[in-house]
């Protein structure tokens, strides 16, 4: 299991965040609980950007630099709430994450689907087993 302090530079990030945390005394707030509900809280802040934009406004809003500051910020902020739940918990984040695309890669070979995005036949697209197009994403 993906378990430690991942190496290299997110290792390095997550290290600087336990040690900003620490230098505030913070600690004793970075509980579990505490760090996802400011992980979503920031993914909404995130979301919140684009909440209104049609996808082709959406696939342009970098081009704003105002908008772009906006977005990167939030990146930013959700990145860090990540690895420093990550941090208190003892999760390698780069390790889970190849972990779960390896295991996504096996649950749907491309062959399953014949390359389709839509999944392939008999997906159905949710708790209620109705046909239709699935609604695949890599965090399944």
């Amino acid at each position: 299991m993906p378990y430690g302090r991942p190496r290299g530079k997110v290792g390095e990030l997550q290290r600087r965040l336990a040690e900003f945390a620490a230098a505030r005394r913070w600690e004793p707030y970075h509980t579990p609980k505490n760090l996802v509900m400011a992980l979503g809280v920031e993914a909404a802040e995130l979301a919140e950007i684009f909440q209104w934009l049609t996808p082709g406004e959406s696939a342009r809003v970098m081009e704003d630099p105002g908008t772009a500051g906006r977005v990167a910020d939030e990146v930013a902020d959700v990145l860090a709430y990540l690895l420093q739940f990550c941090e208190v918990l003892g999760i390698d984040a780069p390790a889970a994450l190849e972990a779960k695309i390896e295991r996504n890669e096996r649950r749907f070979p491309v062959t399953e689907s014949g390359g389709r995005v839509d999944g392939g036949a008999g997906e159905t697209d949710g708790l209620d087993g109705a046909q239709g197009k699935a609604n695949r994403h890599s965090s399944e």
